[in-house]
């Protein structure tokens, strides 16, 4: 497939979405509807590009995001993905900050681990779920299996900690073998025991990507296909149990030919030596890009749908072809190291073959200096490529670098130091700045003003209604849930309105425009919440020092905690006709925007809206219809950054 790629970089791997998304159809005609998958994209999706690959996973079905440390989760977290994220290795004490703020679920192989992890998570008065890792049989991560009941046990008495998953890992499920049976067996006794007890953890695994093509029976709750979800087979034996699309291809070209002699010496150490007039071509890829020295003389590359053989040492940086036997090649032209060309393939099977290792080592390492151009549709320009893939845990914990990479980013978007340093400052001194303060993401925002005129039964009840317009805000958002009892509040100052943003229960905050007759209980009123369409109770409102108070939910929504729930309040006030303004602000990092002021039947002119936007699509697509609204309208696809908003004013 002709690419871009081809005109601006010396080596570049192409990652195809769309046979991503074959290989996921596979998958799931393979466990069926039932079974939950989670999707691993540890190592950087195998080398594959771990933003791009979540984001299609979730879009075809993933209920969860593997990973094998904190760093890679708050790689896709900060990316503004919200999906539950396992990190599926044994995490360390410094990693647990990072777990709270960024709302990953740690798997947990012993007890030292978890009664640390349920003192940080009362400290920071939270509840977070866990998934227990038990050894059956590889001998890596995870307790004991003759040890897992009593760890277990003692867990569940941990109130922080909700104990949602438990799983173990098979040491050899690409091929069929007694003692893949054996690890089942012994899984499978530990959870009938725990059934005896009464003790049903919801979430249990098992089945890798060798264990959902040889071992239908030992799918369970869900699966974790990591391998094959890339278009790589686990094992000979399982090539004829499913059809797998290859997702990696890396490229390179030629940027030097020459013409040699019989009798010189090719590259280092003088490994090849012509043995007739030979034509090679120079390609800018070596051992430093994964393409292992070990290929020196024995590897191969496809030019013009054509194998030709690598000659002399792999060296860091380059290689050398012989492509005396491909006409009218040129510098510049395409060369395939991994991947098809016209009907010829070189697979990751066969480089791993040649370099003496396993597939996996070659996606994870193979054009590690390139950057991937993602193929959607058929189309290579329709996702941005990223030349930096790998993400430094210093640049998310050093202020240094926060301040070297961050802050000038914030720069050169706004075209403008002082507005950079402004946006900086807002969003992660402001936003990010405690420790114990989870990440808040929000999608999907829908924020609807009606203003209209109290009615002439209202203004009987309410004297003072006749100088107010009364003014129903109806808003949505979809979120994850952390509690099952929350607070909307509405404040009087900008002093009380700090308060209530320092209580992580408050869900809302209003901020009420004084005026000299106003009373809290009787001009804000929460006429309805609602989460996933379910009328959810208000217990109490009640003013205190920092406002006004209204209490929601009930203990039935704790099996909503930690999951996505659309929230939506509706609230009703007032607002003074002497005032001709009225704003709407994001405080929370927020894809997609639907803000509607509605202002039919009430005597506004000249009716405009100021918007400021921070986001990679700053300028909203703005609907008007003249005497009865303005829409402000943003992608579901993009991001709004914290501290935007809109003000509309009018003229009378």
């Amino acid at each position: 497939m002709p690419s871009k790629a081809d005109q601006t970089y010396r080596s570049w791997v192409e990652v195809d979405l769309d046979n991503f998304t074959k290989n996921w159809n596979e998958m799931k005609r393979l466990v069926g509807p039932e079974v939950k998958i989670l999707q691993v994209v540890k190592a950087d999706a195998y080398g594959h590009g771990a933003i791009e690959i979540s984001n299609v996973a979730l879009k075809n079905g993933a209920s969860f995001l593997g990973v094998a440390n904190a760093d890679e989760g708050v790689q896709l977290r900060v990316s503004g993905i919200t999906a539950p994220i396992l990190i599926m290795s044994p995490s360390t004490g410094s990693e647990i900050n990072e777990i709270i703020k960024y709302t990953l679920t740690p798997s947990v192989s012993d007890l030292n681990f978890a009664r640390e992890l349920q003192k940080r998570f009362k400290k920071a008065e939270i509840k977070v779920p866990v998934h227990i890792e038990v050894d059956t049989g590889m001998g890596r991560g995870g307790t004991m299996h003759l040890e897992a009941f009593s760890m277990i046990k003692e867990i569940l008495s941990y109130p922080n900690i909700i104990m949602e998953g438990i799983f173990t890992h098979l040491s050899g499920s690409e091929i069929m073998s007694d003692y893949n049976d054996m690890q089942w067996n012994l899984f499978k006794d530990l959870l009938n025991n725990l059934a005896i007890y009464g003790i049903n953890i919801p979430l249990r695994h098992m089945a890798n990507s060798g264990a959902v093509l040889n071992y239908p029976g030992f799918y369970l709750d869900m699966v974790r296909p990591g391998i094959m979800s890339y278009g790589v087979y686990p094992g000979p034996e399982t090539k004829t149990k499913a059809t797998l699309a290859p997702v990696m291809t890396f490229k390179t070209r030629i940027v030097l030919i020459k013409e040699f002699p019989r009798g010189y010496s090719i590259g280092y150490g003088r490994t090849y030596i012509t043995d007739r007039p030979t034509k090679i071509a120079t390609i800018p890829v070596g051992y430093g890009d994964g393409y292992g020295r070990i290929l020196s003389n024995q590897g191969e590359a496809l030019i013009s749908g054509k194998r030709v053989p690598v000659i002399g040492r792999v060296s860091m940086d380059m290689s050398t072809l012989d492509v005396s036997k491909i006409r009218d090649c040129q510098v510049g032209d395409e060369v395939v190291l991994m991947g098809s060309q016209g009907n010829e393939c070189i697979s990751a099977d066969e480089v791993a073959d040649k370099m003496n290792t396993i597939s996996y080592e070659i996606l994870c390492a193979l054009g590690k200096r390139a950057p991937r151009m993602f193929i959607h549709k058929g189309k290579t320009d329709s996702i941005e490529p990223r030349l930096r893939r790998i993400f430094i845990p210093e640049e998310e914990k050093s202020i240094s670098r926060i301040d070297s990479i961050i802050r000038h980013c914030f720069q050169t978007r706004a075209r403008d130091e002082e507005l950079g340093n402004a946006i900086y400052y807002e969003m992660f001194e402001t936003l990010f700045g405690r420790e114990d303060r989870q990440l808040e993401l929000r999608t999907n925002f829908r924020y609807n003003i009606t203003v209209a005129n109290f009615s002439r039964e209202e203004i009987r009840s309410d004297r003072s209604a006749g100088e107010y317009f009364k003014v129903t805000t109806h808003v949505e958002y979809t979120k994850m849930i952390k509690y099952p009892v929350f607070m909307i509040a509405c404040a009087l100052n900008d002093e009380q309105l700090s308060a209530f943003f320092e209580d992580k229960r408050c869900e809302y905050r209003w901020l009420l425009n004084r005026g000299d007759d106003l009373d809290l209980e009787r001009d804000f009123r929460v006429s309805s919440v609602r989460l996933d369409g379910e009328n959810i109770p208000i217990i109490r409102s009640e003013n205190t020092r920092r406002g006004y108070e209204v209490w929601c939910g009930d203990e039935s929504l704790r099996k909503k905690i930690h999951k996505q729930a659309r929230v939506e309040i509706e609230i009703v006030t007032k607002k003074a006709k002497s005032s001709n303004t009225f704003s709407v602000y994001l405080v929370y990092p927020t894809r997609g925007l639907d803000i509607s002021f509605n202002y039919e039947g009430v005597n506004f002119k000249y009716v405009k809206e100021v918007s400021f936007f921070s986001g990679k699509q700053p300028y909203p697509e703005v609907i008007r219809k003249k005497g009865k609204s303005i829409r402000l309208l943003i992608s579901d696809d993009e991001w709004i950054f914290p501290n935007s908003g809109v003000t509309f004013f009018w003229g009378f």
